[in-house]
């Protein structure tokens, strides 16, 4: 029984096979997280934007070894499945043609915080993503009337956990994972 009394209805948790015989079209507003379905919010213009931006300037900086995309997925644990979408995915060149993408194959992860999922973009994927080993995480604060603000984190690997690096405001300078610059200043 439910709290007040009502029945509480078990649903299946959803595996790899399933999620893997879905179309691209069924996939494409949804995440999985420990094997529970997670409808992704629609993006705003901005959003997408501040994402470009950020996903142009970290492909540029880091070489042709690497390529920055989003909007796909990347399979953090097979069982309970975790698929996540991030905004701005920075994996190795030479797995392009590997999907889902996998941790090993990627070196960064940026979320552009949305109205909505704040604590899951701020808690629960930053938890995920480091308990499967990405080395580096950047945070995308929006804000009305003011200047984006990036916080970047990078993986204790002693505690699976992202330890605070370096943050901006507006102009992006950071230096790790290698160094990279991005005017998101009136944007």
């Amino acid at each position: 029984m439910a709290p007040g009394g009502g029945v509480r209805t078990v649903r299946p948790l959803i595996t790899a096979e399933q999620y893997d015989s879905w179309s691209e079209e069924v996939c494409a507003d949804i995440e999985v997280s420990d094997g529970l379905l997670v409808r992704r919010p629609s993006r705003s213009h901005m959003h997408n934007r501040l994402a470009r931006f950020l996903a142009n300037a970290l492909e540029t900086a880091a070489g042709p070894e690497w390529y920055a995309d989003g909007n796909f997925d990347v399979r953090l644990q097979d069982v309970p499945l975790t698929n996540r979408c991030p905004d701005v995915v920075l994996y190795r060149a030479s797995t392009i043609d590997v999907m889902p993408a996998r941790p090993e194959h990627i070196l960064l992860l940026v979320e552009v915080v949305s109205p909505g999922p704040e604590t899951t973009d701020r808690i629960t994927k930053p938890a995920q993503y480091a308990k499967a080993g990405i080395q580096y995480y950047w945070r995308v604060e929006q804000f009305s009337n003011a200047d984006p603000k990036v916080f970047t984190y990078e993986l204790d690997p002693k505690t699976a956990t992202y330890r605070a690096s370096e943050a901006f405001t507006g102009l992006v300078k950071a230096t790790a994972p290698f160094k990279v610059t991005a005017d998101l200043t009136g944007l």
